[in-house]
């Protein structure tokens, strides 16, 4: 012989309905700017190395020119991590 839980099923309530329609609304964006979000983002990996030649031309010597290049390598590698899925 087993107690019984001291919580019942009962007491799990499922979502209220008026939370349904906001999760559907933000579902329906998140789709529609998928795909416009991957195409950028494939693109801009794309198009990110030719704007590291003038820099690397310039030389690294430059704190400045270093903190650029640092930032476009991280904007590279993100803008590789969301374009991966394009198939354009």
């Amino acid at each position: 012989m087993s107690n019984p839980s001291p919580l019942s099923n009962e007491s799990i309530t499922p979502s209220s309905p008026e939370t349904e329609p906001h999760r559907e609304y933000y579902d329906r964006i998140v789709r529609s700017l998928k795909g416009p979000v991957q195409f950028l983002s494939f693109w801009a990996a794309i198009a990110l190395p030719f704007v590291y030649l003038p820099l690397l031309t310039q030389g690294l010597g430059d704190p400045t020119v270093i903190v650029a290049f640092v930032t476009l390598l991280v904007a590279n590698v993100f803008a590789l991590y969301v374009g991966h899925g394009y198939d354009g």
